[in-house]
């Protein structure tokens, strides 16, 4: 296709890597983000300028520095740029594989309210989380991975050590007194074991779920026993406690041995790994 005045219409091709080069500042980042070699790249910036007839680049020993031109082709190119990712997540929408991930209550809450920072659309793996108290079965494949609060000790499961979780007592005032839980006939937690073992008698309140617990305690009803990164995130309630020694625990990462080399498991993997651990988690 050609223009008016008769010259060759630029590939889309080399748009996209046009965006790469003024994205990196130069060749050698455009080359890791698209996979095209830095001579390819140079020659292919070199034909977009001839085809255009409009110096784009400034060429020196610091990279490559957009001229006026370039600029205003980078702020025409973004519609291209945004095009692009609607393409891409159109062809995802249907293609990429489900992970689903399983966790208790409080983490699989965590996970879903901090999902944007390990996750987009664009991301070969759709996310579906399930919380539950009880373990569900990885290696019947009910689940993908599973966050848990100890090391797996069947052989065909494959571990990664995340970091320790804490718990505390949580409360509307040091004041309140009482314990709220959950149901004795529901699925126990460590927490919930812990405190039937060692303060039956001052449970005076009992739910369904972990967060009508925590509502409860809200309402200055009792305390609740939460890990600290959730506790901290509940308005209305206070640490009211030091630390409780015997609930610490290790949080660990599980899924089959089968499945951890599957690209979109160990992507799954790699993110949950880095939101599980972010110093944010365990800031107070």
């Amino acid at each position: 296709m050609k223009d008016a005045l008769g010259r060759g219409m630029p590939k889309l091709d080399d748009y996209y890597l046009f965006l790469a080069v003024a994205d990196a500042g130069g060749l050698s980042g455009a080359e890791k983000a698209t996979g095209t070699s830095q001579p390819t790249l140079s020659r292919r910036m070199g034909e977009l300028e001839r085809t255009l007839g409009k110096r784009l680049f400034e060429r020196g020993p610091r990279g490559y520095t957009l001229t006026s031109e370039g600029r205003a082709l980078l702020q025409e190119a973004e519609a291209l740029r945004e095009a692009a990712t609607r393409l891409c997540r159109f062809q995802l929408r249907d293609t990429a594989p489900e992970v689903r991930i399983t966790a208790g209550g409080w983490t699989t809450r965590h996970v879903a309210r901090h999902l944007s920072k390990i996750w987009t659309p664009d991301c070969a793996w759709r996310p579906a989380l399930m919380a539950s108290n009880s373990n569900v079965d990885i290696a019947r494949r009910e689940a993908d991975i599973g966050i848990r609060n100890r090391r797996p000790d069947q052989s065909w499961l494959a571990g990664r050590k995340l970091s320790p979780i804490t718990y505390a007592e949580y409360a509307a005032g040091p004041e309140v007194a009482g314990y709220v839980t959950l149901h004795h006939d529901m699925p126990t937690t460590p927490s919930e074991r812990w405190l039937r073992s060692t303060l039956p008698n001052e449970i005076i309140a009992t739910a369904s779920d972990a967060r009508s617990a925590a509502d409860m305690a809200v309402a200055g009803i009792g305390r609740a026993i939460l890990p600290t990164f959730a506790g901290r995130d509940v308005a209305g309630l206070m640490q009211v406690s030091p630390e409780i020694a015997a609930l610490t625990h290790d949080e660990w990462l599980v899924c089959h041995h089968d499945a951890r080399h599957d690209p979109p498991v160990r992507a799954a993997l790699d993110g949950l790994a880095e939101l599980l651990t972010a110093p944010e988690r365990f800031a107070a």
